[in-house]
This record gives structure tokens, C-alpha cells and sequence, in this order.
């Protein structure tokens, strides 16, 4: 289901760009004068650019001294006496580094941008808070007893974050000064609302209103076939045996009901539909049997939104009681979330698995209400009176929230009171599971490690020096006693509540695959064949992980180096699919001048999204005048609300059918297109399209990476501090999907090889720092453009990094 506002991957938490440009258009400039005092202004940001030969630091709770000694790539390799100890270091080295993210993000979580940015993110604020985020993060926090690992970890990564904001004193970040605010105090309860924005960008989804909006227009049978709990290509991440994917041919159910359909020859109103296929993460791992030197090789690449600074940070955890770990942790978060050790090697996918429900209430004030009515008795509502304020303590506004027993109370469009019940709002699952999984030895005992963790839910591959690859679908899954969670419920009795939730034994999984290879890429995790029970709907077309196992059954004796190529390969599944439909539909209008131009043109092309491709640009002009003509039942503005495109997996199974009603055009007279002449029409019309917006085929501007690239944005969108019109190779539906707006792309790319010796390869577009003046804010990222890897560097000791030795770091307890 396209549910995450992200897409999928564990998740970026800086201030989403998706929110709109105008929450970070520039406001009034700041006073110059603090900004260009010598000592305390931006000046001060070059001085403390770059990391010191040495330097040394003090942290409360210490129990040993730490040594931090940094690479050639400004990663910190953190030596503690304990995992405790590594943590403070951890909080310690990333404020240093990232103090400004780190503080945007847990405001961005606990719905208090304003203090920060002033009255221009209330909406933002005020959709964290509605949603619950900050008030679940409390409650959370307050159930974790004071002795508990989870608090105990929380309070440690404080202790060596307020250590850093304290040494820093008044030389703060550069944004600081341009907002003309201070650093805030990091509490524990931060590290939760960083947790919950994760799920605002993973699990939060739309599915009920979605349906709804659809089947006002078309009917509920259609909407069902739209928008369906089963994916219509079964490709999916537990193997079901076959050796390609199964597609469901059987005909779509016609389109019901019927005033005037709008004409919309332009996609304004919606989601561009090729923008379902141009996000995504991707994970696959391969077994000794099927690579060159015999070890298992593990990969992954979480796809996320793209920031200066990157929303991950790069750390190797050293620790005298058995903690050897290394990878990338979020800003603020506990431990290694994607990483390996000197055993085994791990990455994530999400799930896109529905865990979010919406139930239509009866309250006693519409208006205001304070009660609602289940099981024929009236319950009160936990009522929250919720003040804004500015960066000057000024209250800007105020909200009342309300709380059913299912969760937050919120006014839908129409003006009805739904409750909303979200795994994110829920307490349970461990805080600290990753650096329990980091001491495992083998694939099985990892996911052992990872079975409480509930939300945001992931796929979880891991594989071990032993030659064992594993996936478990891990989180908590609710079983609803409808059967079904993309439609809204009645909120009158308590037996529409959730009744249980998946057992480990039943969650998609599989260990040593007779394949040989395990892949996923947000498809739908298990085939319906082999578990009916509804997990979620509306998932995303499976073409990345269809092309991840094309090239994994191609290749017996898969090296590491071609795995890191898979992750920038520009092949695509969809275009395959399509490509000889449109030629073989413009093949049946000879006569029309237009068509005929247009299919030379897209002949010329072989599918591959290569960055000095000229004919992707009509490829995609073509397929999005096809999603504007196929859908027009769906114009949203008839539908009361909101309505997505569907999946390109379902116009899939709509080609088997050359006659169904979808493919008239509803708003045209004297002619009622089929399958081949709106395919011809669509083909056309993308060439117009694509002569408009980037001129002549062969003038030059229709080579793809002048079309699509990368937009790393300055988490304030500062465009001087920005990398803009990045070239990339891939495009919608290949495994190094690009979007539209190119601000969301692969956020760390790594492969493992499982060997004698465990090694690793990696890097994000960005760098360690989040200081512009740094040569380390922006480094890696021709690298990550060119599909290029570093050596990631795993040393035993302090002094074990040789000639790759960079600066030291000295951390004592604090008196």
C-alpha cells in the first residue's frame, strides 16, 4: 500500500520538504550584526569546520574514558568500556556534527517547529500533535520503569548530547544564528518523537479515505479491483516457489454508476502516477552457493528523503563487553539501525503494511464534543489543551485535542468524528533491540533478537558468516475481526476493536531459501495463495523486486561488485511490460502521422534508464498521458476527498481486457476508445508533450540526466547550501528509482560479504558533517552519483586503522 509519506525504508525524520516550499521560503534576514561578530558569529561556523588533530571532552556518567578515534571518511570508531558508555560517545559525536538536525528532527516528532521557526509550521505542529505523536512519546517514556535498559540508554545518548551543546557554548551551529535561536536541552523523551516521525513517514496511510473517495465515483466492486488487498503481480518477499512473477489476468470489474465524468487532461488534482513508482528501498541477500567466492553477499539501500545533512550518520561501536558494530544510526537514535558486525550483516525495507484505522464515532456536541457513545453507554473523551508558541515563548495558537480509547478524535472533511487507531500510538516493542541484535552470531538468532520490535513494521533481511540469509516481515500486525482495514468502521461497539495481532510463526518470513536469494522492495510480503489474511492494500507495483531476482536467477556467481551494480541498474520491468503494448497499439493506426512518429522515436529506445538516454522522456510522457485518459472515472474533483491513481500493476492486468469500459474516455463523443486506440492516443499525446516541455528529440534535451537528477536539499532549504541537478542513472520502477521533484532517492547504499574476514562497502549522498563550511558536508556525493562505493573500515583497535588514521577524540567522565 502507498500509505509511508516517504515511500519506504526505516525513516528520514528532518522537516519534510513534501509539506510545502513555502514553510521554509526565506522570511525577514536576521539582525547582521550577532551573525557577523568575530568571535560568536557566522564566522565561527569556518573555525570549527574541521575535526582538531586532537581534542578532548568531558561527559556526566562515564563510568571509563572513551577513545574516538575518526577515519579518512570522518567516521567516528567509538572504543568504550560499555555499551552505555559507547552510547554517550555516540550522542556526543553526532551533536558535534549534526546538533541542528538532531534538534529540527524531535521538533518536527513533538509538534514544536514554532519554537523554532515561528508561526509558519503550525501545520506541521499541529498534525504531529493531532496525530498524537508527542502524547504517545509521553506515555511511552513514563511506562519505562527508571532501572530499565531503555531509559537507561535514552538518558546515557542525553548525557553525551547536553555534553556536546554545553562545549560548543556559544558557538552553536550557523542555523542557530541565522534563526536567532539557541540550542534546546536534549531530553529523553527526544529520542521518541524522532521514533514518531518515523512513523508519520512510514506507517501513517490513507487507505479507508482512498477507498472511500473512489467508490463514491465507480462503486465499491471497482474501488475494491482499484485499489485491491492482493497485489495483481504476485512477486513476493517469502518465495512462493514459482520462477517468475504470476500476473492476475482476469478483467476488471466495469465502473458503476454514472453522472457526467469531467474531462481532466491534465493531471492537476492528483498524484502524478508515475510518482507511485518512483520512490522505494530495496534489500536482497544471496547465499554462498550462488556467489563467486562462496560467502553469503548482503545489500541495501534504504530509499528516504535526501538532506544536507544526510538523514543517516556513519559511527563503528567498539565496547569491552563483546559490542563490535558498525553502519548508520538516525540522528538521535539508539544504536546501529542498518550496519554489521564481525558475524553477520543486516538491512531494512518497510513493510507498507496497513496499521492504521479510522473509525466514524457518535459524540454528544458536534461541535465540541466531549463524550462518545460505544456499546450503548456514553464514555467521556481524555480532552489535551495544547498551546503553540513562537521562538519568543508568545502563544500563537491553541488546540483542544480529544482521545477515544482507540486513540486521537479528529474531524474528517465531512465534518463526522473518526478515531483513529495507529501501532505507532501504542506502547510496547524494546528500545534497544538493535544493540541486542548487534551481539548475535547467526541469521536466526538476529531475528530472534528483532521479534519485539512492533512499529514502524520492516522487512528485516540479515545474513550470516555462516552462509545462512533470512527475512522475517517484522512488527505488529493487527488482526481485524471485519477482515479488513482499508475500510472505515463503525466506531458504536467495541467488537470492531482489534482482536489480536499476527504470531511471530505467522509473519512472512523465510530462512535459507531453496532459491538461494531473498529480495524485497515494498511488494506485497506473502503470497495470498499461501496467507489469505488481509495484511494491507494498495501496495506498490512489484517492479524492483521483480528486477532484483531477474538479475539474481541470471547470475550464479554473484560478486560484490555486482551487487553494488544491481543498485544503480537501469533496467525496468515496467517498460518492458508497456513499451511493446504502446508499439504494438500504434502498429494498428497506420494512417495517423502522430502515432507513427512517436512509436520510431520510443523504438529507438531499450528500456534502460541510462543517464545519456534520449527516449525515456517520451516513455514517461507517454505512460502519464496514459494514467490521465485511463483514469478519468477517478477526476478528483468529483470525488469528495481524496483519490489516488491506481497502481501500474493494475493497468498490467487491465491489458488483458482491450475492451473494458475503463478505456473510454468518458468526456468524448462518437468514439469509444479501447485498449489500443487510448494506448495510440496516450503515445501521441506524449510526444506533443514531451516537444513542449523539453524540445525537439534530437536537440539535446531529451537526454535523461538533463530530465531527472537528484535535489539534495539544506534541511532549511538554503539553495547556496544545497546540491541541486545531481545525475543519476535509473528511473520510476528500476531499483534506483528517481522522483519528480528529485528530493528523495537511495540515503545509504551498502554491501556485505560474509566471509572469513567481514567486508563492507557503503556510503549516502552527503557527509558526516552538517557544518557547509566542512569539507566533510558534501564529499560523498559524486561518489554516491556514480554508483560508487567506499571501503568501510572496521578496526579492532584505537590504532588499528593505520595510514587511514584520522583525528582522536578523548572523552573522560565529567567530575
Amino acid at each position: 500500500m502507498r500509505g509511508g509519506r516517504a515511500g519506504a525504508g526505516l525513516a528520514a525524520v528532518p522537516l519534510p520538504l513534501r509539506a510545502g516550499a513555502s514553510l521554509l521560503r526565506p522570511g525577514p534576514l536576521p539582525r547582521l550584526g550577532p551573525l557577523l561578530d568575530p568571535v560568536r558569529g557566522i564566522w565561527s561556523v569556518a573555525r570549527e569546520a574541521e575535526l582538531p588533530a586532537r581534542a578532548t571532552g568531558a561527559i556526566p556518567g562515564l563510568t571509563a574514558p572513551v577513545t574516538v578515534r575518526y577515519d579518512d571518511r570522518a567516521v567516528p570508531h567509538i572504543f568504550a568500556a560499555n555499551e552505555l558508555d559507547a552510547t554517550r560517545a555516540l550522542g556526543y559525536v553526532v551533536a558535534r556534527d549534526r546538533l541542528f538536525q538532531l534538534e529540527l528532527s524531535w521538533r518536527a516528532g513533538a509538534g514544536r517547529l514554532t519554537e523554532l521557526l515561528g508561526a509558519r509550521a503550525l501545520p506541521i505542529d499541529q498534525e504531529s500533535r493531532r496525530l498524537g505523536l508527542p502524547d504517545a512519546a509521553a506515555r511511552r517514556l513514563a511506562a519505562l520503569p527508571p532501572d530499565s535498559p531503555e531509559r537507561r540508554a535514552l538518558e546515557a545518548l542525553s548525557d553525551g548530547i547536553n555534553a556536546r551543546i554545553a562545549a560548543a557554548g556559544s558557538r552553536p551551529p550557523f542555523e542557530y544564528q541565522v534563526l536567532g535561536v539557541t540550542p534546546a536541552r536534549w531530553e529523553p523523551v527526544h529520542s521518541l518523537h524522532l521514533l514518531g516521525r518515523m512513523g508519520w513517514i512510514l506507517a501513517l496511510s490513507d487507505l479507508e479515505e482512498n477507498h472511500a473517495a473512489a467508490a463514491r465515483l465507480v462503486g465499491e466492486e471497482a474501488a475494491d479491483a482499484l485499489y485491491p488487498r492482493e497485489s495483481p503481480i504476485q512477486e513476493p518477499i517469502q518465495p512462493n516457489g514459482q520462477l517468475a512473477p504470476r500476473y492476475d489476468r482476469t478483467p476488471l470489474p466495469p465502473p458503476a454508476g454514472g453522472s457526467a465524468r469531467a474531462a481532466r487532461r491534465g493531471t492537476s488534482g492528483w498524484e502524478d502516477p508515475l510518482e507511485q513508482d518512483a520512490l522505494g528501498s530495496n534489500n536482497w541477500a544471496v547465499a554462498p552457493r550462488r556467489t563467486a567466492a562462496g560467502h553469503a553477499l548482503l545489500a541495501g539501500d534504504p530509499h528516504l528523503e535526501l538532506t544536507l545533512p544526510s538523514v543517516w550518520y556513519e559511527a563503528h561501536l567498539v565496547t569491552a563487553d563483546g559490542l563490535d558494530v558498525y553502519g548508520v544510526t538516525l540522528p538521535g537514535a539508539l544504536g546501529i539501525v542498518i550496519g554489521f558486525t564481525r558475524d553477520l550483516a543486516w538491512s531494512l525495507t518497510n513493510t507498507e503494511a496497513d496499521v492504521y484505522d479510522r473509525y466514524a464515532e457518535t459524540v454528544d456536541d458536534p461541535a465540541q464534543p466531549a463524550r462518545y457513545r460505544v456499546d450503548g453507554a456514553w464514555r467521556d473523551l481524555r480532552l489535551a489543551v495544547e498551546p503553540y508558541r513562537d521562538p519568543a515563548g508568545r502563544v500563537v495558537h491553541t488546540d483542544t485535542l480529544r482521545f477515544s480509547h482507540r486513540g486521537p478524535l479528529l474531524q474528517a472533511a465531512g465534518g463526522e468524528w473518526e478515531s483513529h487507531r495507529w501501532t505507532m500510538l501504542e506502547t510496547g516493542g524494546r528500545l534497544t533491540l538493535f544493540g541486542r541484535a548487534a551481539r548475535a552470531t547467526t541469521a536466526a538468532a538476529w531475528l530472534d533478537s528483532m521479534v519485539e520490535h512492533r512499529a514502524p513494521a520492516q522487512n528485516m533481511l540479515v545474513a550470516d558468516r555462516q552462509g545462512t540469509i533470512a527475512i522475517r516481515s517484522t512488527g505488529r500486525f493487527p488482526l481485524r475481526p471485519s477482515g479488513r482495514g482499508d475500510l472505515r468502521q463503525r466506531g458504536d461497539s467495541t467488537a470492531v476493536d482489534w482482536s489480536g495481532d499476527w504470531s511471530p510463526a505467522e509473519l512472512p518470513q523465510a530462512i535459507a531459501p531453496a532459491q538461494g536469494f531473498l529480495a524485497s522492495a515494498n511488494q506485497q510480503p506473502i503470497d495470498p495463495a499461501a496467507a489469505p489474511r488481509y495484511l494491507g492494500a494498495n501496495w506498490y507495483s512489484p517492479w524492483r523486486a521483480i528486477r532484483i531476482n531477474q538479475l539474481l536467477r541470471a547470475d550464479s556467481a554473484v560478486t560484490p561488485d555486482a551487487m553494488r551494480r544491481y543498485q544503480t541498474d537501469p533496467g525496468s520491468p515496467a517498460a518492458d511490460l508497456f513499451v511493446p503494448a504502446l508499439l504494438t497499439a500504434a502498429a494498428k493506426f497506420p494512417e495517423r502521422d502522430s502515432v507513427v512518429r512517436a512509436a520510431r522515436l520510443l523504438a529507438e529506445w531499450d528500456r534502460r534508464y541510462t543517464r545519456e538516454n534520449t527516449r525515456a522522456v517520451l516513455y514517461e510522457a507517454a505512460m502519464r498521458a496514459l494514467g490521465d485518459r485511463l483514469w478519468d472515472e477517478l477526476d478528483p474533483a468529483r470525488a469528495d476527498g481524496a483519490v489516488d491513481a491506481p497502481g501500474w500493476a493494475v493497468t498490467a492486468r487491465l491489458l488483458n481486457d482491450p475492451a473494458s469500459a475503463w478505456w473510454d474516455v468518458r468526456a468524448t463523443t462518437g468514439v469509444r476508445e479501447d485498449r489500443d486506440r487510448l494506448l495510440a492516443d496516450a503515445l501521441a499525446a506524449g510526444l506533443q508533450a514531451a516537444i513542449a516541455r523539453h524540445g525537439a528529440p534530437d536537440a539535446g534535451g531529451w537526454r535523461w540526466d538533463q530530465v531527472r537528477y537528484a535535489n539534495i536539499y539544506h534541511i532549511l532549504r538554503f539553495p547556496g547550501l544545497s546540491a541541486l541537478r545531481v545525475p543519476v542513472q535509473g528511473g520510476q520502477s528500476t531499483l534506483n528509482p528517481s522522483s519528480g521533484s528529485g528530493s528523495f532517492g537511495p540515503s545509504w547504499r551498502m554491501v556485505v560479504e560474509l566471509g572469513p574476514d567481514v567486508r563492507g562497502w557503503g556510503t549516502y549522498p552527503g557527509g558526516q558533517s552538517g557544518n557547509p563550511a566542512s569539507s566533510r558536508y558534501a564529499d560523498r556525493i559524486g561518489q554516491w552519483s556514480n554508483g560508487e562505493l567506499d571501503t568501510l573500515r572496521l578496526p579492532r583497535t584505537p590504532d588499528g586503522l593505520g595510514a587511514q588514521a584520522g583525528p582522536v577524540l578523548e572523552l573522560e567522565p565529567a567530575p
